[in-house]
């Protein structure tokens, strides 16, 4: 115990009290660098992207300098710290195959630009908002404010959707009729709901696209025109204009319905009722007579 005393003793002398004190500077006063770069890389005119990668690489290197300089005060040998390190980078290389092919992923990423930071992108069965794209993976905000991490690897190997990129989008509304309808009249009033709206644009221009002849309804698609912010609300206004005009123009929107039908050569499908008028059963006769 006096040992160590001693020798805490003979190393807390004026240069060595001197020495870490300036290495604590050279820290602080590399950190606050790291964070005065950052913060003007944050509010300058590059791009949203571009600015985040800069400043995450800044201000790495900046704090990674000046642990080396306070280092170097304290009397480390750098050549001996160096081979360590570079030792150690090797060992973690090995090891971290995945990460590797996810930072070479998000480099191809980077370079491509399929999509950019607040982007509303499809990957798979998630939607939602870009919010980071980094070396390893891709961050991304769904509607019900959840955060999902997306490796760059999947994200360079998977089908992305970019529902952002351009202005404007259609908007496709899936409609079906019964057959005594006239789909003439019925065009006709959805070009008049589509004129009406304010979102629709004029141009590109509605289209009405007659699909086929359904079981139970002639189906068709009317498609129409929207600025980017305005494509989801439009959705559900139209849906909604389209049925409160159908209704007032008895314009009929069937269900799904099956027809029994036993065919020319057989008898008609008896109904007997038995019993009061509160309990009915019937009876179906099956047109090669009934069982016995």
């Amino acid at each position: 115990m006096n040992e160590f005393v001693q020798s805490l003793k003979e190393w807390v002398r004026e240069d060595h009290l001197l020495a870490l004190g300036k290495a604590v500077l050279i820290l602080l006063f590399g950190i606050l660098v790291a964070r005065m770069l950052s913060r003007w890389l944050k509010i300058s005119k590059l791009h949203a992207q571009h600015s985040m990668i800069l400043r995450r690489v800044i201000s790495v290197a900046v704090v990674i300098l000046a642990i080396l300089l306070s280092l170097r005060q304290l009397g480390v040998d750098m050549g001996v710290l160096l081979g360590a390190a570079g030792i150690l980078t090797v060992a973690v290389g090995f090891a971290a195959q995945t990460s590797a092919s996810n930072l070479i992923s998000g480099i191809f990423l980077m370079g491509e630009k399929p999509f950019q930071i607040g982007d509303l992108i499809k990957v798979g069965e998630t939607t939602g908002f870009v919010l980071t794209i980094d070396f390893m993976s891709v961050k991304i905000r769904t509607f019900d404010n959840l955060l999902v991490r997306i490796p760059n690897e999947t994200m360079l190997k998977s089908e992305v959707t970019n529902l952002t990129r351009f202005p404007i989008r259609r908007v496709d509304l899936q409609i079906g009729v019964a057959y005594k309808e006239n789909l003439e009249r019925v065009r006709a009033m959805l070009m008049a709901i589509a004129e009406k709206n304010p979102h629709c644009l004029d141009y590109p221009k509605p289209l009405f696209l007659f699909k086929k002849y359904g079981n139970s309804a002639l189906e068709f698609q009317f498609s129409v025109w929207a600025a980017q912010a305005d494509v989801y609300q439009l959705k559900t206004d139209l849906y909604m204009e389209v049925k409160k005009s159908f209704d007032e123009n008895g314009i009929e929107i069937p269900f799904p319905h099956v027809s029994v039908y036993a065919g020319a050569a057989s008898e008609p499908i008896p109904v007997r009722v038995i019993g009061s008028q509160e309990q009915h059963v019937r009876s179906f006769k099956p047109p090669l007579g009934e069982l016995k």
